[in-house]
Protein backbone atom coordinates (compact mmCIF):
# COMPACT_ATOMS: atom_id res chain seq x y z
CA UNK A 1 0.00 0.00 0.00
CA UNK A 2 1.56 3.28 -1.06
CA UNK A 3 1.29 6.43 0.97
CA UNK A 4 -0.54 9.40 -0.54
CA UNK A 5 1.45 12.37 -1.73
CA UNK A 6 1.22 15.10 0.90
CA UNK A 7 2.22 17.94 -1.38
CA UNK A 8 5.95 17.69 -0.69
CA UNK A 9 8.26 19.08 -3.32
CA UNK A 10 10.57 16.67 -5.09
CA UNK A 11 13.70 18.21 -3.61
CA UNK A 12 14.45 19.01 -0.01
CA UNK A 13 14.69 22.65 0.97
CA UNK A 14 16.42 24.27 3.91
CA UNK A 15 15.02 23.61 7.38
CA UNK A 16 15.40 27.27 8.38
CA UNK A 17 15.41 30.45 6.38
CA UNK A 18 18.47 32.66 6.56
CA UNK A 19 16.55 35.17 8.65
CA UNK A 20 15.52 32.54 11.20
CA UNK A 21 19.07 31.21 11.41
CA UNK A 22 20.47 34.69 12.09
CA UNK A 23 17.80 35.37 14.73
CA UNK A 24 18.51 32.10 16.54
CA UNK A 25 22.28 32.59 16.29
CA UNK A 26 22.10 36.07 17.80
CA UNK A 27 19.73 34.84 20.51
CA UNK A 28 22.08 32.00 21.40
CA UNK A 29 25.01 34.40 21.62
CA UNK A 30 23.00 36.72 23.86
CA UNK A 31 22.00 33.80 26.08
CA UNK A 32 25.56 32.52 26.42
CA UNK A 33 26.81 36.02 27.15
CA UNK A 34 24.19 36.55 29.85
CA UNK A 35 25.00 33.16 31.37
CA UNK A 36 28.72 33.93 31.54
CA UNK A 37 28.14 37.39 33.00
CA UNK A 38 25.74 36.02 35.63
CA UNK A 39 28.22 33.29 36.57
CA UNK A 40 31.07 35.80 36.84
CA UNK A 41 28.88 37.97 39.06
CA UNK A 42 28.87 35.18 41.61
CA UNK A 43 25.56 33.45 40.95
CA UNK A 44 25.31 29.66 41.10
CA UNK A 45 25.31 27.85 37.74
CA UNK A 46 21.61 26.94 37.82
CA UNK A 47 20.73 30.59 38.38
CA UNK A 48 23.14 31.71 35.66
CA UNK A 49 21.66 29.25 33.16
CA UNK A 50 18.16 30.44 34.03
CA UNK A 51 19.24 34.02 33.42
CA UNK A 52 20.75 33.00 30.08
CA UNK A 53 17.60 31.17 29.05
CA UNK A 54 15.49 34.21 29.82
CA UNK A 55 17.85 36.44 27.91
CA UNK A 56 17.81 34.09 24.91
CA UNK A 57 14.00 33.98 24.86
CA UNK A 58 13.80 37.75 25.01
CA UNK A 59 16.49 38.07 22.35
CA UNK A 60 14.49 35.91 19.93
CA UNK A 61 11.55 38.30 20.22
CA UNK A 62 13.81 41.34 19.94
CA UNK A 63 15.83 40.20 16.93
CA UNK A 64 12.74 38.89 15.16
CA UNK A 65 11.34 42.41 15.20
CA UNK A 66 14.61 44.17 14.37
CA UNK A 67 15.71 41.93 11.48
CA UNK A 68 12.97 42.28 9.10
Amino acid sequence: MSQPDRGRPDRDGPLLTQRAAIVFLLAALAGVGATVLAALAGNAWPVAVSVGGGAAASAVLFFKEIIG
